[in-house]
Parts: C-alpha cells; structure tokens; sequence
C-alpha cells in the first residue's frame, strides 16, 4: 500500500511540474536547442537566479587568457552559470573586441561555456553608424539616420552583416548554432548611448529594434538568438514599456542597476523595479532578469549574502542576475582571491535561491545531459 502511495505521489507531482505552461521563442524558427534552451529556463524559474558575469573566462584581476581561469571558479570553486560577451568591434572587423579579447579567443571562449552546459549572452557596445564615434556618442539624432530611409542606413547594415558573419561561426560540436542571449541598445532609457531616450523617438527606436532582429533572423537566419530588452532607470510599468517593441521581438526583459554610493537607495530601487518587472513579464509570458548590476570594489564584505542574496530571496523568479566585469584592483564586480567580499560571495554561491555552472550542468538545458566535471 504504501509503495502505491509512493507512486501514486510522483505521478501527482510530475503531472504539476509538467503542468507549467511553457512558452515559445519570439523567434517562430528557433533552432531546437535554442528552443530547449528557453523552455529550460522557463522550467528553471523559482530553482534558483542563474548567476552571470561578463567576460567572466577571457580575464580577471591580475590575469588574463589563462586557460580555464575565473575569478568567480577561484572563489567558489564554479564558473558562473550565464556568460556575457560583446560584440564591440565586430561591426568593423576588428580583430579584438572592445575589451581587448581576440574574437577567436572569445569564439573559444563561448563554445567551452556552451560545452560544459553554460548559457552565452551577448551585449553590443556598437559604435555610432552615423559617424564611426564610440556607443557613448550623442552628439546627433543618429537613430533616425540608420533606420530604412536614413542617411546612414547602408552603414548600420554593413554593421549588422559583419556581425552576423561572426554568430554564424559560433558552432558546437556537432556543427550547431550555439544558442545566444542577444541583449542589444542595453539601458535604452537613459541618455548616454547613441540609442538612448534624449536622441530618439520611441516609434524610432522600435523601428531601429525590429529592424535589428527582423534582419538578422529573415536576411542572415540567425535563428539562435533569445532576445533581451534591458532598461535602465524605471520608475512604473509605462516608463518600462514605453519603447518596448513588442512581444515578437523579445524573450527576456530586464534592467541595469549598480549599487553606487549608497546601498539603501540600490535596496529600494530594487524592490520598486524587480516587483514591477516580475508583473510585466507575468503580463508579456517573458522571462525577468537583473541584466546588470554590482558594486564597484564591494567594500561591504556581507554585500552578497545581506544585500544582493535578499533581494533574490524576495524576488525568487528572476531568472538571471549578472554582474559586470573583472578588468583590475580599481574596477571589479566580482571578487577575486583574497578580497574582502569572497568568503561572503563562497556562501552567496551555495545557498539555494543562487544557481552557479555545477548546477546548472546537469540538468542539460539544451536537452542533452553534460557529466559534471572538474571543469565545472
């Protein structure tokens, strides 16, 4: 009787966890891991925010392109479970990305994270097409020069081609197309990218989005990219949605936001904004995310577990959170051997609402199970 029970318990609580209403990719020919990919993170939601950090592999403080090196593995004896790249550069074929990484090392880079069950995430710090000036450029309206019928159309999709040029290298072993979060015009509500709210319309800016995906899915069938929409400041579900392009062009919303200065006031922007875009993306049937936060240095040697961690806690369905990169002693977000915060971030890594790579690897998320390793 009771081994009756037993079964009759899984068959119950299998037929609850299978009951989860799943949700396709914006993309309608996504490829089947990149379909696997999105509905495992779907899956994975409430099991713990995957933790990112960008250009987590490539370098670190005091170090760079060592093999098989992280600050985060370092401290916690994982890698992360999200990866973040750039495409910075790419648009010019430039050897090197805007973080000095070779894009053949950050090719190499992408397809180990993918190997060992990890998920790549792209950002693209993308130079302004109306005069070749730095992403941080807004000197004009360059948004309506390079969308169809601007002046500098042609250049913005030059800029796209050689990018697309660069994903389609992007292969596993088998020859597939790695599955990609592409998180484009990142913080586009604030004012100091070309693409930011004080240069654009947002009927432009929607334009220059959907033309953005429309053509590197219909034109160079890119059809490996979970999209990103990541603001910056928000302060109500109209400033969030108010240039957002639509539920076609987008699988995963989020926001930036660092801790600067004073830790109260990140505590209660956090709240506002990560409840606020949990019910948006109830709304949309997306995916949330913290796209980007951290604290400079991490002074406080408990900002992990007392501040970041609580937040998690309170806000269990973020799916990602990620933070920024490792360059030296004077800019890191995450920290490294022998830094005051790493003995926090070790129990920040192990506690049940953080999944890092040891996790995540074997549950297979691109429908294939990875054996753990050392490696992980």
């Amino acid at each position: 009787m009771k081994s009756i029970v037993s079964l009759l318990c899984i068959i119950f609580c299998s037929t609850q966890l299978f009951a989860q209403q799943i949700y396709a990719p914006s993309d309608r020919l996504a490829t089947n891991e990149t379909r696997e990919l999105y509905a495992s993170m779907q899956r994975l939601v409430g099991a713990g925010t995957m933790f990112g950090h960008h250009d987590d592999t490539a370098y670190g403080v005091g170090w760079k392109g060592d093999d098989n090196r992280s600050d985060v593995k370092s401290v916690t004896g994982s890698y992360p479970a999200l990866y973040e790249w750039d495409f910075a550069k790419m648009e010019h074929k430039r050897d090197s990305d805007i973080n000095g990484i070779l894009f053949k090392s950050q090719r190499k880079l992408v397809q180990q994270a993918y190997e060992r069950g990890g998920i790549n995430e792209f950002c693209w710090h993308v130079d302004n097409p109306s005069n070749g000036k730095s992403a941080w450029d807004t000197s004009q309206r360059s948004v309506a020069d390079i969308i169809p019928d601007g002046s500098h159309h042609a250049n913005y999709v030059q800029y796209l081609d050689n990018i697309a040029a660069y994903a389609q290298t992007l292969k596993g072993p088998d020859g597939e197309a790695i599955p990609l979060l592409f998180r484009p015009f990142h913080e586009l509500t604030g004012n100091w990218f070309w693409w930011g709210r004080n240069t654009c319309t947002p009927d432009e800016f929607k334009t220059l989005w959907r033309f953005t995906i429309d053509y590197l899915r219909n034109e160079k069938h890119l059809h490996n990219l979970l999209i990103v929409y990541s603001v910056a400041d928000f302060n109500s579900k109209a400033d969030f949605l108010d240039r957002y392009p639509g539920d076609d062009y987008v699988d995963v919303i989020g926001f930036d936001n660092y801790c600067v200065n004073s830790v109260k006031n990140y505590q209660y922007n956090l709240d506002k904004r990560m409840g606020l875009q949990l019910e948006i993306a109830a709304e949309h049937h997306k995916l949330a995310c913290l796209a980007e936060t951290g604290y400079q240095g991490i002074p406080q040697a408990d900002w992990w577990t007392t501040i970041l961690l609580t937040e998690l806690q309170k806000y269990p369905k973020t799916s990602f959170v990620l933070v920024w990169r490792n360059w030296k002693t004077s800019h890191f977000y995450a920290p490294y051997p022998g830094q005051e915060s790493a003995d926090d971030f070790k129990k920040f890594s192990v506690d049940e609402h953080t999944m890092f790579q040891n996790r995540l690897t074997p549950l297979g998320v691109y429908g294939k199970r990875i054996a753990p390793n050392k490696n992980n």
